[in-house]
């Protein structure tokens, strides 16, 4: 399975493709779409045309996007909501599914603990990945969220299988969660 990670910005959305075959993950590509100074529907096409273009040239059979933070600043937030629908848009319309983690998550699932640095998502996206040199840090970004939805891909698709009988037990699961 061809995974796409993605860690939206409006300056800079990074993108990381692994390939994940039983427990062993595979490096294919990864990098940055870079906007220039512009309005903001200007830089919004940017990402939603380097997407496709990333999504025509890899191939993914699935992608992961990681989920907005709330900033101090709720302008920044909405400008940041902006450029991850726009990645999302470009998902969507190739027919991808599309999972969602937290940052909290996602150094969870890649460094161990949820306040990790983002040198230390870095370090360990180049180990995980036998990477020959650091990636930058919107690439291991991108690259983490791909090997968290990998890592996690396999929980969530046990749990969706068991749904039907944990629901005669009165619970359910949501986003993920067992519910009681």
């Amino acid at each position: 399975m061809k995974i796409l990670g993605i860690d939206p910005g409006l300056r800079t959305t990074g993108f990381g493709v692994i390939h994940k075959q039983g427990q062993k993950l595979t490096y294919i590509a990864s990098g940055t779409i870079k906007t220039v100074e512009g309005s903001l529907p200007e830089r919004l096409k940017t990402i939603l045309s380097g997407v496709s273009e990333i999504v025509h040239t890899y191939q993914p059979d699935c992608a992961a996007i990681e989920k907005v933070f709330v900033n101090v600043n709720p302008q920044s937030t909405l400008l940041l909501g902006q450029a991850r629908g726009a990645a999302i848009c470009a998902l969507v319309a190739a027919d991808l599914a599309v999972a969602e983690y937290t940052a909290l998550q996602v150094k969870q699932g890649v460094v161990g603990q949820g306040r990790a640095s983002k040198e230390q998502v870095q370090d360990m996206v180049q180990r995980l990945l036998m990477l020959s040199g650091t990636p930058s840090p919107d690439a291991a970004d991108a690259l983490g969220v791909a090997i968290c939805h990998a890592h996690s891909g396999d929980a969530l698709a046990t749990l969706g299988a068991i749904a039907p009988e944990l629901a005669k037990r009165g619970l359910r699961v949501k986003a993920g969660r067992l519910i009681g």
